[in-house]
């Protein structure tokens, strides 16, 4: 089959406009044009696109989709069965949600009621897998594996309370950090006191504390431009500020 741009929009859910703009940026060009000037796509663009979309889907900026699709190593098979892990990942999450949903409305109507664990499983899991996509390999090489799968586990367990304290424990740390950057010193009272909070929000998924891991974690917000964009959003030299109170704080 061939489609032209409106025919192939039509069917795959998205824009002319979308696919004009694939064909510029040399995403996806058509298979050929037509004496009246109109964009025709064949079975090869089309798998092209679906390949595109799925990785669109998994949050794949398109220069890297371009980089992946072009690389002399891709196939296709194989991206097909890793989309079908990250999406049967992503469902499984919003099952859990739903689950989630659905529990709490049948024990606002009455039914068995939920524990504080219940309440929070899902979002929990959830922020457990936006981190390890961020920063799990970095930080499964420094710690091991062993002593991340404990803390995912013990953040895992947290109770409602718990889990909100550190939530707000993170947002004064936030909030104190801003204040302090280019008004106190990280060896400072007021660094000190920071430098204290972050430990104590650091308990709730830490077994065990160790000053050496908690200077480790301090200097990975300064090496680690993710980390630094972090805390810097909020006030430029947040990060090292924390890094040097924390360095401070666990001499």
């Amino acid at each position: 089959m061939e489609y032209t741009v409106k025919e192939l929009g039509d069917l795959a859910g998205v824009s002319g406009r979308t696919l004009r703009y694939y064909d510029q940026i040399d995403l996806l060009k058509p298979a050929w044009t037509n004496e009246s000037g109109y964009r025709i796509y064949g079975p090869e663009e089309v798998d092209r696109l679906q390949q595109i979309l799925f990785f669109r889907e998994l949050g794949v900026d398109l220069r890297t989709i371009k980089e992946l699709l072009e690389s002399p190593g891709f196939r296709e098979k194989q991206a097909l069965l890793g989309h079908r892990e990250h999406l049967l990942e992503k469902r499984r999450q919003l099952d859990l949600l739903i689950q989630n949903v659905e529990q709490t409305i049948a024990a606002l109507e009455g039914g068995e009621p939920m524990t504080d664990k219940e309440k929070f499983v899902g979002f929990k899991e959830t922020l457990i897998k936006e981190n390890e996509k961020k920063y799990g390999a970095e930080i499964r090489e420094k710690y091991g594996d062993e002593t991340v799968d404990a803390s995912n586990a013990r953040f895992m367990g947290l109770t409602e309370t718990q889990f909100t304290e550190m939530e707000k424990l993170a947002e004064e740390i936030i909030q104190s950090l801003a204040k302090a950057v280019g008004q106190e010193e990280p060896e400072g009272e007021e660094g000190q006191r920071i430098a204290a909070l972050h430990r104590k929000w650091l308990s709730f998924s830490w077994k065990d504390y160790s000053k050496e891991a908690h200077a480790g974690i301090a200097e990975m917000y300064v090496a680690d431009e993710r980390f630094t964009a972090y805390y810097d959003q909020h006030k430029k030299g947040a990060a090292k500020f924390l890094r040097d109170a924390i360095v401070a704080y666990t001499k």
